[in-house]
């Protein structure tokens, strides 16, 4: 039985905002485009938002996404994050998504 808790925990290494060591001890819900996702870790980058709604973006880096975010930390409740940036999650985050067309 242990076997498949730890062949299940290795597979969550794998996945986005999973299993990684710079988590905060406790997962977070976070909705991008209506879907919720459980976040482990205290931030999340543009890349990694991106990703959650397309899952291919890092083979087509060339394509730009436009992602802003609401229900964020107290000081930047809502914003906007440019490629590069990271921002702290919080429960109930939402992050929305869409193709800007420039590249």
């Amino acid at each position: 039985m242990n076997d498949d808790k730890n062949h299940e925990a290795e597979k969550d290494k794998n996945r986005p905002g999973h299993g990684d060591d710079h988590g905060h001890g406790h997962e977070v819900t976070i909705y991008v485009e209506g879907t919720a996702h459980l976040w482990r870790k205290d931030t999340i980058s543009y890349d990694e938002v991106v990703t959650l709604e397309v899952p291919d973006y890092p083979q087509h880096p060339e394509i730009t996404y436009s992602v802003k975010y609401k229900k964020g930390q107290g000081n930047r409740p809502e914003g906007t994050l440019s490629k590069g940036e990271s921002i702290k999650v919080k429960d109930g985050m939402r992050f929305s998504v869409s193709e800007t067309g420039q590249s």
